[in-house]
Order: structure tokens, then sequence, then C-alpha cells
């Protein structure tokens, strides 16, 4: 019988529970401890979902005392920086709920404490089990669409605005650019073998989160609700960027990559007005071509799948664990978009195209 893999959750918000259903399903997994900085709420959390074994904490100091084999990581976007840092200090692996940090400085500072410890650190987004989404990355790495120099990728919610600690800039540091803008640019730098950004040129907004018509918590609306960017990568690529939390339009368009060869036009999935983003399945695929002399295009038939993209997630961790594999999703990766991200958010603010610099 295999040995229990002992886990610990940091943050016992809503995100939190859907990381316990999915540890629920997967054998011999024992969740054992939660943490929240909220006196009393893990007790309260570990008491209403029935976690009879599990201890609860006021602090994730005390909990990363435990034996644990790792940890998800569910707070607030401020807090993903010390808590990961400390647990993977603690010799804990990391499944860390995206976006990675606030800042590069962060993400820079997380990955080297990974390095460090030897212990894993991984980021959590579900759509790269989406087996449409690999179908994707494989066409672009195929050479199939030759040079690629131009990307085009985002998305926006006709209405879709979240409140609470996703519009605090003290919890969340940004708005839609994080919390849905990190799928997008995962979906189209994971494609492209994650290449290393330049420069970028942002312009960002919150017409909508501050306007007492569209969001009931108006008046607590800090942070970004609609964003574009133009990122300059090496080897003459670059990549329009624009996310929407809420907009006047029914879809901000289709993720495409254009090629010296050929190009490949991706819809996201879904309809109504929180639909339009990365955070879950792909829609049609279409590959644009030449063929004989002849302007053509080919769907690309998708693949039927019932795949619950984030029980993956957790299970993929779960086996890295006891497996001893390296990270799925490893933040080292994750931290050139976070770059990209910081780039954004400065640029937008400094109403002028910046530099990114990578540390390495």
């Amino acid at each position: 019988m295999a040995k229990p893999i002992r886990i610990g959750i940091i943050g016992s918000g809503g995100i939190a529970h859907a990381h316990i259903r999915q540890y629920k399903q997967i054998a011999d997994v024992e969740i054992v401890a939660v943490a929240d900085v909220i006196p009393g709420k893990a007790q309260q959390f570990v008491e209403s979902l029935s976690l009879t074994d599990a201890q609860a904490f006021d602090s994730h100091r005390a909990m990363l005392e435990l034996d644990l084999d790792g940890v998800s990581i569910c707070t607030p976007n401020v807090s993903h920086h010390v808590t990961t840092v400390d647990a993977l200090r603690a010799g804990k692996a990391v499944l860390l709920e995206k976006p990675m940090s606030v800042t590069l400085d962060e993400a820079v500072d997380m990955v080297q404490a990974s390095k460090e410890s030897g212990k894993m650190l991984t980021i959590g987004f579900q759509p790269r089990y989406d087996p449409n989404m690999k179908l994707v990355g494989d066409i672009v790495q195929s050479g199939k669409l030759g040079k690629v120099y131009y990307v085009e990728t985002g998305g926006g919610r006709r209405r879709g605005m979240p409140g609470g600690t996703f519009i605090s800039k003290a919890l969340a540091g940004a708005g839609a650019m994080a919390d849905i803008g990190c799928y997008s640019l995962d979906m189209a730098l994971n494609a492209l073998g994650y290449p290393r950004p330049l420069t970028v040129s942002a312009f960002t907004s919150n017409h909508f989160g501050t306007n007492p018509i569209h969001h009931s918590q108006a008046s607590q609306f800090e942070v970004e609700d609609f964003g574009v960017a133009l990122v300059r990568f090496e080897n003459d690529l670059v990549l329009q960027f624009k996310i929407s939390w809420a907009m006047h339009m029914d879809t901000l368009g289709s993720t495409m990559f254009l090629g010296s060869e050929g190009g490949l036009k991706v819809n996201p999935y879904g309809t109504g007005n929180w639909s339009g983003v990365w955070d879950g399945k792909v829609g049609d695929i279409t590959l644009f071509h030449d063929f004989m002399g002849q302007q053509t295009s080919t769907p690309v038939p998708g693949i039927e799948h019932n795949k619950d993209l984030f029980f993956e997630k957790v299970r993929d961790f779960v086996d890295a664990v006891r497996e001893g594999r390296p990270a799925p999703i490893p933040g080292e990766q994750i931290l050139i978009q976070q770059a990209i991200i910081d780039g954004v958010l400065r640029s937008a603010e400094q109403r002028r195209e910046v530099e990114i610099k990578l540390p390495y």
C-alpha cells in the first residue's frame, strides 16, 4: 500500500473548496491541515467540510512545522509570495494558484527558493490539461506555420467582474490582467515555447468597475478591468495581448498565430457574459494555408473529452510529488509570464513603452 501523501491548505476561501474536492477524489491523499490568517476561519472551514483528521491553524508558518508532503496555496494574490517561499523553505512541494505573484521580483524570489530547497513549485493553470490546448501547441511547434512572427491573444467578458479581494489593490495587486489575462498569456506563450520578452507598451482602464451602474462595489474598485499591450520578443516576434472583465462588445476575438507558411485561429469556448476567456476549454480551431497555389483553410478536428481540468491539475501535482517528478507547470516558466504582466502594469502607469529585464 502506498504511503499517503500528506497535504496542507493555506487559505480557506472559495478556491480552497475546489482544491479540497479534488484531493478527496484521489486515493492515498490525506488533508491534514488548513491555515488561514483570519482567526477562526480555518477551524470553521475544517468543520464545514467535515475534515475530521485535519488541524486548523491561524498561521501558515505554524502549519508548515507539520510533516507535510505538499501544500496548496489558495490565498489572495498579495500573499502568494510569502506563503510560497515559506512553504518551499520548510521543505514542502507547492501547488500555487494563479497568478504566480504580484511583481516580477516576487516571482524571482519564489523560483530561487524552489531551486535552493530542491522542492517543486508548480503553478495552477488547469487549461493546460485540455487535450485541445496541447493540440494547439503541437501545431505551432510542428513548423507547419513556418516562422511565427505575430500572435494575438486575450479574451473578454461582456460582463464578468468579480468583487471582494479581486478588486482590492492591496490584496490582488492587479485586476483582469492577472485574474484572467494570465490564462491567455499561458495559452500563447506555452504554444510558442515561452520565448524571451524584451519590451511592452500597454494601456489599462477601469471605466466599468468604478461605475456604480455596473458594479455594486464601485467605490472599492481599485484595479483595472481592461488592458491591452504590445509585447516584443526575441527573434522578431510580437504579441498583442488584450483582456477585459467588462465591455460593450460580444468578444475581443480569437487567438491567432500568424506564420510565414500558415496561420492558426483558435476560438474560445462557450457563450454568454462570462465566456470568451481561456480559463477552460478550447473552441473551434482552423488552419489557414496555401495548397497548390490556392488559398484555403482546414478545420482542425477537436478532441472530444470529458476531463475535469481542475481535477487533472491537482492529480498531476499529487503524482509528481509521489513519483519525485519535476513540476508539471514550473515556476521558472511562469516567471516569464509574470515579467510581462509586471511590464504591462508599469507601462500603463508610466504611459510609455518599458523594458522587460529577466534575471537570466
